[in-house]
């Protein structure tokens, strides 16, 4: 009953959210005399920290409508170019002038982790001038009908197939943080069945391939707890009238409470300092908090069933850098991989994602060529600095464009051979 009572105190809330928000516009109206004093500004400030604090934070925009490029600014359009219950394919879709080179063709995994594929605006925007680029935008499971049948780890690594066969080949994939794992193994299952669509080169940002290296706290408490309890503590169904009634899910408001837990008292600090800013007449400070938050606090609903495996296979079992990881029945074979060149990138002082972590891939794939495979070390980021930031837009994606480049099917002399198998077993 946990997520019907806060779907019941968010609707209780509602009429108190209403008057705080009258309150606040009444407060910072500027023919009130007192939105020009101290007070009055102190009051329009406390309104608003009360109703920002309450409310629910819808699916944010991606707001990418122009980019630039050495001739000058072209426009952007977001257009659907697959669509299976759980996620959309998004092409931000550049009008290109008509004698430009080809660009790398990138497909970008984003986390199903609690966060929109939002999260990863910056990524998008950073990679768009050089790249044709593409997004996966996973759907909020409370919003998926249970008509439309379950989701789990195996249906997120065909789901990455199933989009790079609809992009065709040449295409270059980069995993941010949690899809590292499913997208490594898709790869594998890729090579192993000698799939001409495997890409041409995979780039894995701040994942959990190996979590028993350099174990953050996230690892700690998957490894402290059996898979049970997390099924008894963490799982609820969707509450009526959402159009996922009965649908178990990790709600996204329990992960939204992970994530404030972990930092705390930096959240409460900007809060407070929310609040200084809104008095003082900040402006841009106080826009720089609503940005930030308005993307940070949007949160979905995961499947029962995908988080769980999630869960099992790579932080209590650690299944894949074991090789013993499973799909549809079949052992993920990562010494499968050898014509997809792998590029592993990781945060210096990344406290989700462990250093090491992500690099284990190196170790897993042996038979990927020395030529075609580098690992980079981000100095001075955290987690969210890999993928996002200053030190993103000059160090992180100019090495993942060159990488793309270097190794694009047509930059290459050697053709895919797919693995041999002979008698169930690999060469």
């Amino acid at each position: 009953m946990f997520y019907q009572m806060y779907e019941l105190n968010h609707a209780a809330m509602a009429p108190m959210r209403a008057y705080a928000d009258a309150m606040r516009l009444t407060f910072r109206n500027p023919a009130n005399p007192m939105s020009h004093t101290p007070f009055g500004r102190s009051l329009a400030a406390g309104f608003e920290v009360f109703e920002r604090t309450t409310r629910r934070y819808g699916k944010p925009e991606f707001g990418l409508n122009e980019t630039s490029l050495n001739t000058g600014k072209v426009s952007v359009h977001e257009k659907i170019v697959w669509s299976r219950p759980f996620c959309n394919l998004i092409h931000f879709e550049r009008t290109l002038p008509a004698n430009h080179k080809p660009d790398p063709k990138i497909l970008i995994v984003a986390p199903m982790s609690g966060h929109y594929a939002t999260l990863l605006r910056g990524t998008v925007e950073t990679l768009l001038p050089n790249a044709e680029v593409y997004i996966t935008d996973w759907t909020d499971a409370r919003m998926v009908p249970v008509s439309e049948g379950r989701f789990d780890l195996d249906d997120y690594i065909d789901y990455v197939i199933s989009m790079l066969h609809a992009l065709g080949p040449d295409t270059h994939v980069v995993a941010v943080c949690q899809p590292s794992v499913p997208v490594l193994a898709a790869v594998a299952v890729m090579e192993e069945s000698g799939d001409t669509f495997a890409p041409s080169t995979m780039t894995l940002m701040g994942g959990p391939i190996d979590t028993r290296i350099n174990p953050t706290g996230v690892n700690e408490l998957a490894q402290a707890k059996p898979i049970e309890w997390f099924e008894d503590n963490v799982i609820m169904q969707v509450p009526w009238p959402l159009p996922g009634f009965s649908r178990s899910v990790y709600p996204g408001f329990l992960q939204l409470s992970g994530f404030m837990t972990m930092n705390l008292d930096r959240h409460m600090i900007a809060q407070k300092d929310f609040f200084v800013h809104l008095v003082k007449d900040d402006g841009d400070s106080a826009e720089r908090h609503r940005d930030f938050y308005d993307e940070y606090l949007a949160v979905m609903d995961m499947t029962a069933e995908f988080y769980l495996q999630t869960v099992d296979t790579v932080f209590i079992k650690h299944s894949l850098p074991k090789g013993e990881m499973m799909h549809r029945g079949r052992k993920v074979d990562t010494k499968a991989i050898r014509n997809v060149a792998l590029l592993t990138v990781e945060g210096e002082n990344d406290d989700i994602s462990g250093l090491g972590q992500t690099e284990a891939a190196q170790t897993i794939c042996p038979n990927i060529p020395d030529d075609m495979r580098h690992h980079y070390v981000q100095p001075k980021v955290g987690h969210y600095g890999v993928f996002n930031g200053s030190r993103f837009r000059s160090e992180i994606a100019p090495r993942i464009l060159d990488f793309a480049r270097t190794h694009a099917r047509g930059n290459t002399r050697k053709k895919p051979q797919p693995k041999v198998i002979k008698g169930g077993r690999s060469d």
